[in-house]
């Protein structure tokens, strides 16, 4: 499945409120791989003009400081009052724009369309799919050019008339069908938050459950998850070594005209070498 261009790693995307200049300043102290300036649940209708336009100055001043970070505007729905006036708050300096409760593809064209009239055509678009419509359609969500997709199950659960619990059992289906679309789009695919960020045991343990359902990376909303998401999608380094005498084993095997090896006590073949590929694909992603 061929991938469109997009940033090499997004472990981690920590958003903050584009109505606070003071805290957009510092967050890329915590060593996130993106930051989103809020203009859309962070910020009351009343705050929303002055807000674009602290995330038009600083964040390009984050961008021409920090070559190396993604820096995205997340916009108020495109159906909303505001979409119009948020992607104005957009530079080229700008990474991308995170739009929120994608649900049509025409909205997706419809911010494409728009970009490119502000002359933006660069700009990467991050789709949220965040609600129960946006999940049942999202295989016709991400199409060109979203490079990336995030699952909101805060959102998701609320639309749903849902109970949210610690299992996350009433996400998974949502979850999972997010993460597949993504792997097909060939786009890059963000899990949901975690509310409690005080919590490292809980965000670690969703991180895992989210890396193993697919996802490249996590939303981020407080420093503290930053170097948790970052560690959380990034192949250890036993998990790299290993991969490495798996693959050196079986492409040995593979000259020799063997379909299937015994590897370290566990049968070997052609699913599983393919498995350990990406984890050292992944392990170059992060170390670029």
């Amino acid at each position: 499945m061929p991938e469109r261009p997009r940033r090499a790693r997004l472990r981690s995307l920590l958003f903050a409120p584009a109505s606070r200049p003071d805290v957009l300043a510092k967050l890329p102290r915590s060593g996130p791989d993106g930051v989103v300036l809020d203009l859309e649940d962070a910020v009351p209708a009343a705050g929303k003009a002055d807000a674009r336009v602290h995330a038009r100055d600083v964040g390009a001043r984050l961008a021409t400081e920090h070559p190396d970070l993604g820096v995205f505007v997340r916009v108020n729905a495109v159906p909303t009052e505001w979409f119009d006036d948020d992607l104005r708050a957009l530079t080229p300096a700008h990474t991308g724009v995170v739009v929120p409760k994608v649900e049509t593809a025409m909205q997706v064209d419809d911010t494409a369309r728009r970009l490119g009239d502000l002359g933006l055509e660069r700009t990467e678009i991050v789709a949220g799919i965040e609600t129960v419509l946006g999940v049942e359609q999202v295989r016709e969500l991400l199409i060109p050019p979203v490079t990336a997709v995030y699952f909101g199950a805060e959102d998701y659960v609320a639309d749903l008339g849902g109970v949210r619990t610690e299992s996350n059992a009433e996400v998974l289906y949502a979850r999972s069908r997010v993460a597949l679309a993504a792997r097909i789009a060939g786009v890059h695919a963000l899990d949901q938050v975690v509310t409690g960020f005080g919590d490292d045991d809980r965000f670690l343990s969703d991180a895992a459950q989210g890396r193993a359902l697919g996802y490249r990376g996590k939303l981020c909303i407080h420093p503290s998850q930053v170097p948790l998401a970052n560690g959380a999608f990034s192949p250890s380094a036993e998990e790299v070594e290993r991969a490495r005498r798996l693959v050196a084993a079986y492409d040995e095997a593979s000259a020799r005209g063997e379909a299937a090896i015994a590897f370290e006590g566990q049968m070997v073949d052609e699913p599983l070498a393919r498995q350990a590929r990406a984890v050292l694909a992944a392990a170059d992603d992060t170390s670029a």
